[in-house]
Parts: C-alpha cells; sequence; structure tokens
C-alpha cells in the first residue's frame, strides 16, 4: 500500500508541494475554532463568536472560485501568495483590535476569508506537471483528500496548544503567519512559477458553463449538508452518553475513517468509469450513515461514526478525477475552487438544518439527516449519469501538460478508463 505513495512523494516537488499547500491552508482549517476562542476570551458571547466564523466562512466561499479564476488568468505566484499575505494581516487586524468595534471585526473576518488563497484548488493543478503519469496523479488525489482529513484533525489541535502556552490572540498570529509561510514555500517552487493555464474561451460563467462539473456541484452539495448534519446531531447524543469527551471522540472517529477508506482507496488503481464509481461510493456512504440512528452506547457509535466515514474520502477523490475532466479548458483551478466551495456551503447548510430537527425530534432524527441527503445525492448522481461518464471538454491526452510554460499542449490526462 505505502509503495505508491512513496512512489508519488520521492517524486520531484511533490512533498514540497503537498506539505506546502497543508501549512498554507492551516488558517483556513483552524479559523472558526481560532475566532471562537478569541471571541470568548475578549469576553464576546458565543453567539458573537459563530456569527463571526460564519461570515469568515461565507466570504471564503465566495472568495474561492473568483481567486480560482483569477489563478486561471493570472498564474499562481501573482495571485496566491498577495491573497495569503492580504489574508493574513486582515486576521492581524481582527486579533489587535479584537471586538471593541464590530463593524472593524466584522470586516476583517471577511476580508481573511475573502482572500484566503485557493492553495487547495492550486495544487490539483500542478499535479500532472509534478506527476507525468495518469495512475500518479490519480493516487495524489487520494492522498490529497487523506492529507485534508490530517489537516482539519490536527489543526484544531494545534490552535488549542496555541492557546494554552500563550493566547487565543498568539494562536490568531502564529497560524496565519504559518500559513503565509507555507503559502510561500508553493509559489516559489519551479512547478508553481512555471505553471499556466491552458488558453481559455472568455466567459463569464468560467467553470460553470460545464453541465457535467454543475452535476457534480449539486452531488457534492448534498454530500457536505450529510456531513455537516452529523457535526450538529452528535451534541446531543454526546449530553447523554458522557458529555464533550464523546463528542471529541466521534469527531476524531469520523475523520479517522476518512483517513483510512482514502488510505486504502489510493493505494490500488480502479478500472472502470470513475462516473460510475462514484455513484457506487456514495451509496456506499448512505448505507453507512444509516445506522447511526440506532444510536448504541459511547464505544460503538464511535466505531460506526468512523464506518460513516469511511467512504468519504474515496468519493471525493473520485470526484477530483471528475472535476478534472469536465473542466473547461483553462479552469481547472477555478473548478477545483467550485467543488471546496460548494461542500463547505453544504456543510454549513447541513448545520443549519440539523439545529431545528433535533430540537424538533431529537438526536435520532439529527441522525437521519446525512441518509437523506446522501440519498438525494445519490439521485443527482444516477440523473446525472450520462453527464458525468461523457468525455469532458478537458479530457484530451496530452503529451506534455499544463504547465508546459510553451502552452503546446492541454494539461490534463484523459480519465476516460482508469482512475
Amino acid at each position: 500500500m505505502a509503495t505508491g505513495y512513496l512512489e508519488i512523494l520521492r517524486a520531484r516537488h511533490a512533498a514540497r508541494l503537498l506539505v506546502g499547500t497543508l501549512v498554507g491552508r492551516l488558517p483556513n482549517a483552524t479559523a472558526a475554532i481560532a475566532i471562537v476562542l478569541f471571541v470568548r476570551a475578549e469576553g464576546g458571547t458565543y453567539s458573537l463568536a459563530g456569527a463571526l466564523a460564519a461570515v469568515y466562512g461565507v466570504a471564503n466561499a465566495v472568495g474561492q472560485p473568483v481567486l480560482g479564476r483569477l489563478v486561471d488568468l493570472r498564474g499562481q505566484p501573482r495571485v496566491q501568495l498577495p491573497a495569503a499575505v492580504l489574508s493574513g494581516l486582515a486576521m492581524a487586524a481582527f486579533a489587535f483590535c479584537g471586538i471593541g468595534s464590530l463593524p472593524l471585526a466584522y470586516g476583517a473576518v471577511a476580508a481573511a476569508g475573502l482572500f484566503t488563497p485557493p492553495l487547495e484548488g492550486g495544487l490539483r493543478a500542478l499535479w500532472p506537471s509534478v506527476l507525468r503519469r495518469e495512475d500518479q496523479v490519480h493516487t495524489a488525489y487520494a492522498m490529497d483528500a487523506v492529507a485534508q482529513e490530517v489537516m482539519f484533525t490536527v489543526g484544531p489541535l494545534l490552535v488549542t496548544l496555541c492557546v494554552s502556552l500563550w493566547s487565543a490572540q498568539a494562536a490568531l498570529l502564529v497560524l496565519n503567519v504559518v500559513g503565509v509561510l507555507g503559502a510561500l514555500s508553493v509559489v516559489v517552487s519551479p512547478p508553481s512559477r512555471a505553471w499556466r493555464s491552458a488558453p481559455s474561451e472568455a466567459h463569464w460563467l468560467g467553470a460553470l458553463r460545464s453541465a457535467g462539473l454543475l452535476a457534480l456541484l449539486a452531488a457534492f452539495l448534498f454530500i457536505g449538508m450529510a456531513l455537516g448534519s452529523i457535526t450538529v446531531a452528535s451534541v446531543p447524543y454526546a449530553d447523554e452518553h458522557g458529555g464533550d469527551a464523546v463528542y471529541g471522540w466521534l469527531m476524531a472517529a469520523l475523520g479517522f475513517g476518512a483517513l483510512v477508506g482514502g488510505t486504502v482507496y489510493g493505494a490500488r488503481q480502479w478500472a472502470g468509469e470513475p462516473a460510475r464509481r462514484l455513484q457506487v461510493l456514495v451509496a456506499l456512504l448512505v448505507v453507512c450513515y444509516l445506522p447511526l440512528m440506532l444510536m448504541p452506547d459511547a464505544v460503538p457509535m464511535v466505531a460506526l461514526t468512523a464506518l460513516a466515514g469511511v467512504f468519504l474520502a474515496p468519493a471525493i477523490a473520485c470526484a477530483f478525477v471528475l472535476v478534472d475532466r469536465h473542466a473547461p479548458r483553462g479552469t481547472v483551478t477555478e473548478a477545483f475552487s467550485w467543488l471546496v466551495t460548494t461542500f463547505t456551503v453544504g456543510h454549513s447548510v447541513g448545520t443549519g438544518v440539523a439545529g431545528p430537527v433535533v430540537e424538533a425530534g431529537g438526536a435520532l432524527w439529527g441522525f437521519a439527516v446525512p441518509g437523506v441527503a446522501g440519498g438525494v445525492s445519490l439521485l443527482v448522481l444516477s440523473a446525472t449519469g450520462r453527464v458525468l461518464a461523457a468525455p469532458g471538454q478537458g479530457a484530451v491526452v496530452a503529451a506534455g501538460s499544463e504547465n508546459d510554460p510553451n502552452r503546446a499542449v492541454e494539461p490534463r490526462f484523459s480519465s476516460g478508463d482508469r482512475a
């Protein structure tokens, strides 16, 4: 299993790009908890903390595809690094000014979210230039999905460590400085500096003019809803079975399941049509969501939560292949950024929907939401199966890469039969 991953990490620049991207995304991964802890330390209410975190999330969802389009037009260094610096400065302003002036606080966190650099989409655009074989690129997508689970598990621990060692203000400042350094490591690398998007047809919709991409985004909106609803439904369950410690174990188990599933999925090559495989993976997600409604004691519930996460990372990795296939020529970074935005919005909607459901029917009905949302996602994939299986606008076999400075060849691989 480790052989395929080691082969990728040994490729020139691969480890640097992966680690730099993960470090650069730390401020984004930890923003919500860092903002909440800082507002609490400043004497603010949880309502204010939640509102500021929500503003950051909405601004981030808006900024990712916009900045992604700019990256496709202007290149990575000219967009990613200035965006990272502006985002870090905005969060520093929030850390130093606090919540004394609410308009300033809201404006600062909004700017920090809006200018968060699209490093995630940028990395996926770089893989074809770093890994010349199609099978390696698809394995890298799976490794990327697994690495995200590690980051979202380790990130909150780093925040709490900074808070305990120094202060909530220091946590905001340190993590954003580290994030800028991570972005800097990526954009000064040769692959990032050499990368150029393929020439694209001017269109106001950008990547969204692809029917296949729209179908995929619709499906992942509901997968995000499913994941968001689990985080809310787990709260009343934990209150009745041990409190905060149980809630922490449930969330850790969800991430651990995704990590294991993604690791196993990326360790081999999968023959067949990726659109059909995505349907199977989402169906397995739904099947694994349903046992959560049994709500057994804490230990078996942790195991069921881990099972619920197993097929998440494989589904995301498979979606990356389809995004690469259906992104219109010259919009690959924007297309990947739209997937990030849609999933984030879906997660937020899921938390919003699950709250009233839990209040009305308790944790049992809260755990029914992910099954329903996953089922809708599966229906979307089934209804749009032909669109997703059709050759995309970017699915051409390339002898070179999108990152060829001479722009001699379209960048992507053909992903029609293996992923």
